[in-house]
C-alpha cells in the first residue's frame, strides 16, 4: 500500500456536485493498493498514521498528533499512485489492484484508523472525484508498506 499524507487546514471531496466527505483540519490521505497488499500492510499504515506527530507544539516543533489537535482524516482511494510512466506517454496501471481487491482493503484501512479513535471521512471508491485541499505547511509525506 502507498499513502500520500497531506496535512490540511481543510479539505473536501465532491462527486457529481455532492460533497461526500469533508474535514476542517487534519490529514488528507491518498491511498493506493497494489496486488500483494493485505490487511497486514493496512494495519501497519493505519497504526503509523494514527501515531504520527505532524502538528506544532508551543515551541513550533512537530510534537502533536492528530488526536492532540482534534483533527480528522479524509481518505481518498487513488489507484493512480501505482502508475508506471517509465515507457511511452500513457501511464500503465497494471500494478494497481483490481477494484474487487482494492475497495475492501481501503475500507478495512479506514476502519483500522477509526479503531484508533480517529474521525475518518472518505471519498467514494471508483468515482470521479473533485478533491479540494488547503495544504497546511505544506506538509506532505509518502508512506509505503
Amino acid at each position: 500500500m502507498r499513502v500520500v499524507l497531506q496535512r490540511a487546514k481543510q479539505a473536501s471531496v465532491t462527486v457529481a456536485g455532492e460533497t461526500v466527505g469533508a474535514i476542517s483540519h487534519g490529514y488528507v490521505l491518498l491511498v493506493g493498493v497494489t496486488h500483494e497488499d493485505s490487511e497486514a500492510q493496512a494495519d501497519w499504515l493505519a497504526d503509523k498514521i494514527a501515531g504520527m506527530r505532524l502538528f506544532e507544539d508551543d515551541e513550533g516543533k512537530m510534537n502533536r498528533g492528530l488526536q492532540d489537535v482534534g483533527g480528522s482524516i479524509l481518505s481518498v482511494s487513488q489507484f493512480t499512485l501505482y502508475a508506471d510512466a517509465k515507457k511511452g506517454r500513457r501511464p500503465s496501471f497494471v500494478e494497481a489492484a483490481r477494484p474487487e481487491q482494492a475497495e475492501p482493503l481501503w475500507e478495512y484501512f479506514n476502519e483500522r484508523l477509526r479503531y484508533h479513535g480517529l474521525t475518518v471521512e472518505t471519498g467514494r471508491f471508483g468515482a470521479m472525484m473533485d478533491v479540494q485541499l488547503i495544504n497546511d505547511g505544506p506538509v506532505t509525506i509518502i508512506l509505503e508498506k
